[in-house]
Parts: structure tokens; C-alpha cells; sequence
């Protein structure tokens, strides 16, 4: 069997783009990856492009070595353009296998470990009494970890103002009540997307009550793992880094010098199956559950699904969307995957048990989208 096609499709869906790749073989035997670089998509279609020129004609099951061969055949290696288009192709590989070989994807990972994915759900409401009982009708309906980010969302087509200060005092006041709210019982987790300082998000933990969050997520920007170190001695919430990393590379300091709590792994950007299996095996030597980043299509969840089957480490998946609306997926998809009693229930078709009706996303155009941008009272650039 030898790889024929390597194609990319950027298509709208909902409210954003997302990139599908699909690899082909003279048996006709095909599989479908996701990259995650939302906003950037034609980046990651320009990369899949020079990939193409070599790995027609490579053997598709050859899937780590092939996996070097993209990561290592330009002289600057990495990058999140490039590991973003390395993941989707390693996930199409693996689906591409799993349907050959007759048997889903988690069975190439070591076999499942688990006979549902537990999840996560978040509410993106305004803090305040809408975003508490929105979180109280989610407990109701049986969701036990509960997310809730800032409550400030932001527009990619006109500037919102952030104000860390402002926010801290909301979110800790607001997060206070929720949790008298839904008792000790609920798993609570609070992303602040890296919008804060390390000052700043070492007052807003010590602001809230003992016990009142779980888990913290991105509370500051991941590039400088120093940083983190600081605001781990400052701080006694478990905090959930790594949805922005490119690589196991990104994740070492994270995970060696026990900065995460939970590794928030993106199969669609840290550079496939390939590698978020590497990763996730790091953090079971540290003690450390993975809780994958899972904001995309249906190709990513179940990508996201089989890696959550195979790993003993595993804690939630969250579920998507929490804010843009897939409703449209049905169109696009075959059997994508759907959350019964807040778990994902696990495929036993081969591949990753998803499929796409190529025909109609061919006719799809791409929309440039931007990430909503958010600015200080200063005017000044913050992070969204």
C-alpha cells in the first residue's frame, strides 16, 4: 500500500474554520486528521502542501517514521504551522490504519483502558447569577465537573475591553457563590486563558475561599516555564497547562518539574497520536492525568477519544462546543461522536469511526476568522 493524496480542507463551520486532511492510497483506503491552528488554517494547508511532495508513495503505515521524516526534513524544525500540519496527517495515518487493519484506533495505541470517556462541560456566561445557574441546571442534568471561563468572550469584529483587576473581582466573588452553590460534590475547574500576570493570577487565587476550585487552567502565557514555577510557589490550586503546546519538547519543563497538575493535551497541535501518546506517558511517571484540549471538529474528538481510551492517566474530555455552534456537523460528518450521560461512549468500528462526505466540503468556501480581540482601559493589547 502506498500513499497517492495528501489533501487539506479549510472549511467554515459555525462560527470558525476548521482543516481537515484526508490521505489516500492505491487500495483506496483512506483516513481523515484535524490540525487545531484555528484562524491560521491556510498556514497549515501551505505546509501540508510541501509534506505532500515527499510522502507520496511512503508506505502509510510506516506512521512514526514518517512522523520524523516531516518533523526533521527542513533545516528549522517544529513550530506550531508545522506540528499542526504533522498532526492532522498522523491522525489520518492512524485512521487510515485502524480501517485497513479492521480494528479502531485504540486498539494501535495498546487497546482500551476504559469503557467510556468521562467529560467535562463548560459554561461561558457573563459572571454572575446567569453563569451560576446555567452551572446549577448543569449539575442537575448529571454533569459533574463543571468549567466556567471569564465571562468575557470577546468579538473578532470589534474591541473589548479586559480589565485583570476588574475581572479577578468578579470571577473570585462570582466562583465563590457558585461553589455554596453545588456543594463539595461538583468537580469546579475556572480557564482563564492566559490573560493574567503572575501578580495577578496569584492574587485572584489567593482571593477565593479554601476548596473552592479544582483545577485552574492557563491562568498566564506557557512560553516561560519560569514564570509558572514562581506562580506554582505562590498559588495551592492544581493548575491544567498545555493546550497551547507544539510538542512533547513544549511539555518537558511542565511535566519534569511537576508545574501541571493536569496536562491539557491538543492531539491537533502537539503533533498527533504519535506524540500525545508520548506525552501522556510522561505525566503517568509524574502523576500527572491528562485532560485534553477538544475545542474542534469531530474528527479531533475522536481523535481525542481513542488517545483518552488508551491511556491510563486519563481524567475528562471536554466538550465541545462551548462557544460556536457545530450544529451544521451532520452535513459534513458520518457518525461523529456524541456525548450520552456526559461520557462518550466508546466505537468499536475500525479507524477512528468517523466519516466525511468529502463531496459536500469540497463545495465549502474558506472565511478568513479572526480571534476576538480584547484590550485594556489603557488601550493597550491583552491576550483573548
Amino acid at each position: 500500500m502506498k500513499i497517492t493524496d495528501v489533501k487539506a480542507y479549510p472549511f467554515w463551520l459555525g462560527e470558525r474554520n476548521i482543516c481537515l486532511v484526508k490521505v489516500e492510497t492505491d487500495e483506496g483506503i483512506y483516513g481523515w486528521g484535524e490540525s487545531g491552528l484555528s484562524g491560521r488554517e491556510l498556514a497549515v494547508v501551505g505546509a501540508i502542501r510541501h509534506f505532500r511532495e515527499f510522502l507520496v508513495g511512503k508506505n502509510p503505515f510506516m506512521i512514526g517514521a514518517l512522523w520524523q521524516e516531516m518533523y526533521r526534513s527542513q533545516y528549522f524544525e517544529g513550530g506550531r504551522v508545522l506540528t499542526a500540519a504533522i498532526s492532522a496527517i498522523d491522525i489520518a495515518l492512524y485512521d487510515l490504519k485502524g480501517k485497513a487493519l479492521g480494528m479502531p484506533v485504540y486498539e494501535l495505541l495498546g487497546g482500551k483502558q476504559r469503557n467510556h470517556i468521562p467529560c467535562f462541560i463548560t459554561t461561558s456566561k457573563p459572571m454572575g447569577d446567569v453563569l451560576i445557574e446555567e452551572a446549577k441546571t448543569f449539575a442537575s442534568a448529571g454533569w459533574s465537573v463543571i468549567r466556567t471561563l471569564t465571562g468575557v468572550n470577546g468579538d473578532a469584529l470589534r474591541a473589548t475591553t479586559f480589565n485583570p483587576r476588574q475581572s479577578i473581582a468578579e470571577v473570585t466573588a462570582c466562583l465563590t457563590e457558585l461553589r455554596q452553590e453545588l456543594g463539595t460534590s461538583i468537580t469546579l475547574g475556572m480557564d482563564y486563558h492566559h490573560r493574567l500576570s503572575v501578580a495577578e493570577a496569584a492574587s485572584f487565587c489567593q482571593k477565593l475561599p479554601p476548596g473552592t476550585l479544582d483545577f485552574l487552567e492557563e491562568p498566564i502565557r506557557g512560553q516561560t516555564p519560569s514564570a509558572y514555577q514562581m506562580l506554582r510557589q505562590m498559588v495551592d490550586i492544581p493548575l491544567a497547562i498545555g493546550e497551547e503546546f507544539a510538542s512533547k519538547w513544549d511539555f518537558l519543563p511542565y511535566v519534569e518539574q511537576n508545574i501541571t497538575n493536569f496536562g491539557r493535551i491538543d492531539v491537533c497541535n502537539v503533533g498527533g497520536l504519535t506524540e500525545a501518546v508520548k506525552v501522556a506517558g510522561w505525566c503517568e511517571a509524574h502523576y500527572i492525568d491528562i485532560m485534553p484540549h477538544n475545542p474542534l471538529g469531530p474528527i479531533c474528538t475522536a481523535a481525542t477519544i481513542h488517545l483518552a481510551a488508551a491511556v491510563p492517566n486519563f481524567a475528562w474530555l471536554e466538550v465541545p462546543p462551548y462557544d460556536t455552534d457545530l450544529l451544521g456537523q451532520q452535513d459534513y460528518f458520518i457518525n461523529p461522536p456524541l456525548v450520552e450521560n456526559t461520557v462518550f461512549v466508546l466505537s468499536d468500528a475500525p479507524g477512528l469511526g468517523v466519516d466525511v462526505r468529502e463531496e459536500v466540503l469540497s463545495r465549502q468556501p474558506f472565511r478568513f476568522w479572526e480571534a476576538p480581540r480584547l484590550y485594556k482601559s489603557d488601550g493597550s493589547f491583552t491576550n483573548w
